[in-house]
């Protein structure tokens, strides 16, 4: 089984990478579909349609993957960044050397 790291991308229509008109029911068939087939999971998707603005968690073997499973939809992206899930505890309360 391939290895699978986390990635979030962004989209925002200040940038021109939020598609107008954008709505659930057009789009996210299709790029489900897509990224099924680029070996992507969608974990959340948070979008601020006032605000025309987009936040994708996704995992995937690699970037190349994300940037293949927008390219094929024509959905344009600001970036997409290779993070790490941590906890609060894990990023703000580390042991301290004695």
């Amino acid at each position: 089984m391939q290895s699978m790291k986390f990635f979030i991308d962004t989209h925002d229509a200040a940038k021109d990478t939020f598609p107008a008109g954008l709505t659930p029911e057009g789009f996210f068939a299709q790029y489900m579909q897509v990224c099924a087939e680029e070996n992507v999971v969608i974990l959340r998707v948070h979008v601020a349609y006032e605000d025309s603005r987009a936040f994708c968690f996704t995992m995937a073997p690699d970037e190349a993957s994300v940037r293949r499973a927008h390219e094929r939809v024509g959905l344009p992206f600001d970036s997409i960044s290779e993070v790490k899930t941590a906890t609060p505890g894990d990023t703000f309360f580390q042991p301290k050397a004695a």
